[in-house]
C-alpha cells in the first residue's frame, strides 16, 4: 500500500542519515525531528531520543543532555524557530520517560507491535511453505526483523494517539453540552424565579382590582343598571293577525 511504501522509504533515508550509535550534528538533528512525517514518529520517546526501550533513566537523561546541546536555541540563533520545536519534542520525550505511567503505555506499544509482528511473520512463513519454500522469510535476519518491528510500532504510536485524540474530542464534546444544558437550566430557574416573584407582587394589586370590579357591579346593580336573574321578564308575546 501507499502508507507501507511511505514508511520503506522514511525509515530506509532514516537509518541511512544516522547510525546505530553515532550522535549527529545540530542541523542533521533538527532535520530529523522536523523533517515532513517526523509528527507521528517523534510520539515514540525512545526514538526521539535515539534509544533502546530497555534504556534504564539515567542512560536517557544523558542521551537528553547530549541531544539538548545540539538543538538548544541558544546554541542554534540562526535557526531558533526550528531549534525552538525541536527542544520541545526532545524535552516531552525525556518527560515521558521519567513518568512511569506514560513510559509503561510507552513500553505497551512495542509489545502490542511485536504481537502484530508475529501474527504478520507467522502468516508470511505459513505462505512461503505453501509456494514451496523451507518458511525462511527476510525477517529471520535482524536487520529485516527490526525495520519490519519500527514500521509497526510508529504505527501503533499513531493508532493510540488518534485514538487519544478522538477520545479528548467526545470528551470536550459531552462538557460542551453539558455546559449549554446547565446555562439553559439555570436560564429556566431564573425565570421561574423572577414569574414567582413577579406574581407575589402583583397578588395585591390582583386583589384590589377585583375587589373594585366587584363594587362597581354592586353600585350598578343598586341604580338598576343590571337585572338580576330572578328580575328578568321576557316580552310577552303578541297574536298574530288572522
Amino acid at each position: 500500500t501507499a502508507m507501507a511504501e511511505d514508511f520503506e522509504r522514511f525509515y530506509t533515508d532514516l537509518k541511512e542519515q544516522e547510525s546505530e550509535d553515532s550522535v549527529l550534528t545540530s542541523e542533521q538533528q533538527l532535520d530529523r525531528l522536523l523533517r515532513p512525517g517526523s509528527t507521528y514518529l517523534n510520539l515514540n520517546p525512545f526514538e526521539v531520543l535515539q534509544i533502546s526501550i530497555d534504556t534504564e533513566l539515567e542512560a536517557a537523561k544523558k542521551k537528553y543532555k547530549k541531544l539538548s546541546l545540539l538543538i538548544h536555541p541558544d546554541k542554534n540563533p540562526d535557526d531558533r524557530e526550528r531549534a525552538d520545536k525541536a527542544f520541545d519534542i526532545v524535552k516531552k520525550a525525556v518527560a515521558i520517560m521519567e513518568d512511569p505511567a506514560q513510559l509503561a503505555k510507552a513500553k505497551d506499544c512495542y509489545k502490542e507491535a511485536e504481537a502484530r509482528l508475529a501474527i504478520m511473520l507467522s502468516e508470511k512463513r505459513r505462505k512461503a511453505k505453501k509456494d514451496g519454500g523451507d518458511g525462511t522469510i527476510d525477517e529471520d535476519e535482524p536487520k529485516a526483523y527490526r525495520k519490519a518491528l519500527w514500521v509497526i510500532v510508529t504505527k501503533v504510536f499513531a493508532d493510540r494517539e488518534k485514538k487519544r485524540k478522538l477520545l479528548e474530542e467526545r470528551a470536550n464534546e459531552e462538557k460542551r453540552r453539558n455546559a449549554e444544558a446547565a446555562v439553559e437550566a439555570a436560564e429556566k430557574r431564573k425565570l421561574a424565579e423572577e414569574f414567582a416573584k413577579n406574581y407575589e407582587e402583583s397578588r395585591d394589586e390582583r386583589r384590589g382590582a377585583w375587589r373594585n370590579f366587584q363594587a362597581k357591579k354592586a353600585r350598578k346593580e343598586e341604580k338598576g343598571q343590571t337585572m338580576k336573574g330572578s328580575a328578568f321578564r321576557p316580552p310577552k308575546l303578541k297574536p298574530q293577525g288572522k
